[in-house]
């Protein structure tokens, strides 16, 4: 439970009055976002206030009226969903350059240079998400705002997306630890167990990732892994 002095406000306007919970501002983002968050450990103090800054808690009628539960946790989902988090301005300027950062990396992992093809490092791509002016949405998934993001950079970086598919032989001794591990880096297409143990896959990745996903597999087999791009 987060500590009262670190807790922000997330607050609620509904048939003309204000709901209010005291909440940590970090995990109350990835609730919005809709990652699991267990409440207790999300809100400061288990109350629903009408104004937390004077303490006055909301009736319980109220709750029923406007939530038709008066279970502070319920509320409280409710609260966050639909309301908005009042954060500091420095807490919204991290907020901000930690999903630009995401964005930047998902842009370098998938994107390459069609004058070179390869990937642009990704300070290259910061710096040009930085000159575009591209405006940031902390509340946003990194996801939701990539088209935006790539639209307004392209004309200042060139960029393109493309997938490539690569035929992949795991020697027997690396198989079954390698698997699991090259299962969360890329698509498997095709999987095949040869009978001396060696396993085949047929996997699928972005382009802008393949030097990093080659350099991950030569970790995983000691460079024992062969390898084909089709």
């Amino acid at each position: 439970m987060v500590k009262l002095e670190d807790a922000v406000v997330a607050r609620l306007s509904a048939q003309g009055m204000d709901f209010e919970v005291l909440v940590d501002p970090d995990l109350a983002v990835a609730f919005k976002e809709g990652g699991s968050v267990e409440m207790g450990n999300l809100l400061a103090v288990e109350k629903v206030f009408k104004d937390a800054r004077k303490g006055e808690t909301a009736s319980r009628e109220a709750l029923l009226k406007v939530f038709g539960t008066d279970e502070v946790r319920k509320v409280a989902e409710q609260i966050l969903l639909k309301g908005k988090i009042q954060l500091t301005t420095e807490q919204r300027r991290k907020m901000r350059e930690e999903k630009l950062k995401q964005i930047v990396s998902l842009i370098a992992r998938r994107a390459i240079n069609p004058q070179t093809g390869l990937p642009h490092p990704p300070s290259r791509v910061e710096e040009a998400v930085r000159r575009a002016k591209v405006g940031i949405e902390e509340f946003k998934r990194a996801e939701e705002q990539l088209p935006a993001v790539v639209k307004a950079i392209q004309p200042i970086l060139p960029l393109k997306f493309e997938m490539r598919k690569i035929a992949l032989k795991i020697p027997p001794q690396y198989a079954g630890k390698s698997l699991h591990a090259i299962k969360s880096m890329a698509e498997v297409k095709k999987e095949e167990w040869l009978t001396d143990g060696s396993l085949l896959l047929l996997v699928e990745i972005p382009a802008g990732f393949q030097p990093e996903f080659f350099d991950r597999l030569n970790d995983l087999t000691r460079g024992e892994v062969q390898t084909k791009v089709l």
